[in-house]
C-alpha cells in the first residue's frame, strides 16, 4: 500500500524586525534571568534595544549587560528622576565614559515636574549639561519629559535647536502641538505600552496622525506594561503588541510600520540595518511575554 500523502504545513511567518527604542534590560529585576528575556526578545523579532542608564553609578552594569546580550545597545545618562543618586562632578564622569564607550546616545536625561520633592533649577542644570555633551559628541539625545515638554523644548532651543541636537523623546505625553515644534527641532517622538489602553484617547489620536518618519516604538521595559499585561514586569517581547495597537491606530499593514520604526531608529542610533546573528544560547525555560 503506498503511503499517504500528507500536506505539509507551512512554517509560520517571521514576526517583523523591530527596535525596541527604550528598554532598561540592566534593570534589578531581570537580574534573574535577563538571558532568557532577551531571547524571548530575538524570537518576537526584536533583534536590537536602546538600554539607557539612569545614574552614574550603574554605568558600569550597562556595560556589562549590553557587552553579554545579544543587540543591546548601552545609551549613557543621568534620569531626572535619580537626583538623589547624583554626584557634583557627574557630568564630567559622563563626558569620560562618551568619549571612551561611545554610546549610540546621552541618555536618558531630561525633565520631571510630576514627582513632588524634585529640584527643578538641579534638573535644569544636568539636562542642558547632557544636551551640551551630546553636541560635543555629536551622539542623539533620550529625553525624559513628563509634564515639562515644553520646558524641554526650551532647553533643547537653548542649546542650539535644529541641526545642533537631535534625538528622542519617549513615552511621549505632550500636546499634538509640541509634537509639531519637536519634529520642527529634528526630534522623534517613543509610544509604548500606554498606546495600548483605550482610555490614552489623546494619545492614541496623535499616535493614528503623526508623520511616520518621526515614530519610535518602544517598551521601557520592566515599566509601562501593553494593556493586555497591566501590573506586570514588562519586557522587550511585547513590542509586538505595541506595534498592533500603532498598525491599527493608523490602519496600516504592520509589515509597514515595523520597517519605518525600525528604519527610523536604525537612522537615529547609528545602528547596522542587518542585524548580527544570534549567539548560541543554551536551551531556555519556559515563558512566556
Amino acid at each position: 500500500m503506498p503511503p499517504i500523502a500528507i500536506d505539509a504545513v507551512p512554517p509560520a511567518p517571521a514576526p517583523p524586525r523591530l527596535v525596541d527604542s527604550h528598554s532598561h534590560l540592566d534593570a534589578a529585576e531581570f537580574d534573574p534571568d535577563r538571558d532568557a528575556v532577551v531571547a524571548r526578545a530575538r524570537d518576537a523579532g526584536v533583534d536590537a534595544q536602546v538600554v539607557p542608564a539612569v545614574a552614574a553609578s550603574g554605568f558600569a552594569k550597562l556595560r556589562e549587560v549590553c557587552v553579554a546580550g545579544d543587540g543591546l545597545h548601552a545609551a549613557y545618562g543621568l534620569h531626572p528622576m535619580y537626583l538623589a543618586a547624583h554626584r557634583p562632578g557627574d557630568l564630567d564622569v559622563l563626558r569620560d565614559w562618551i568619549a571612551r564607550e561611545r554610546p549610540v546616545a546621552v541618555g536618558e536625561c531630561g525633565l520631571d515636574h510630576f514627582v513632588e520633592g524634585l529640584d527643578s533649577g538641579l534638573q535644569r542644570t544636568y539636562f542642558t549639561g547632557q544636551l551640551e555633551l551630546a553636541c560635543e559628541a555629536g551622539l542623539p539625545v533620550i529625553v525624559h519629559a513628563r509634564r515639562a515638554v515644553e520646558e524641554v523644548i526650551a532647553c533643547i532651543r537653548g542649546v542650539g535647536g535644529r541641526g545642533a541636537l537631535r534625538g528622542v523623546v519617549h513615552s511621549y505625553s505632550g500636546s499634538a502641538e509640541q509634537a509639531r515644534r519637536l519634529f520642527d527641532l529634528g526630534f522623534l517622538l517613543g509610544f509604548g505600552g500606554p498606546v495600548t489602553y483605550e482610555r490614552a484617547t489623546r494619545l492614541r489620536a496623535l499616535v493614528a496622525g503623526m508623520p511616520l518618519d518621526f515614530l519610535l516604538l518602544e517598551t521601557d521595559a520592566p515599566d509601562q506594561p501593553p494593556a493586555a499585561h497591566r501590573g506586570e514586569r514588562n519586557e522587550p517581547a511585547r513590542l509586538q503588541q505595541v506595534l498592533d495597537a500603532v498598525a491599527r491606530l493608523r490602519g496600516e499593514e504592520r509589515e509597514a510600520i515595523a520597517a519605518a520604526t525600525t528604519r527610523n531608529a536604525c537612522t537615529l542610533f547609528g545602528l547596522a540595518a542587518t542585524p548580527p546573528p544570534a549567539r548560541e544560547r543554551a536551551v531556555l525555560p519556559p515563558g512566556e511575554p
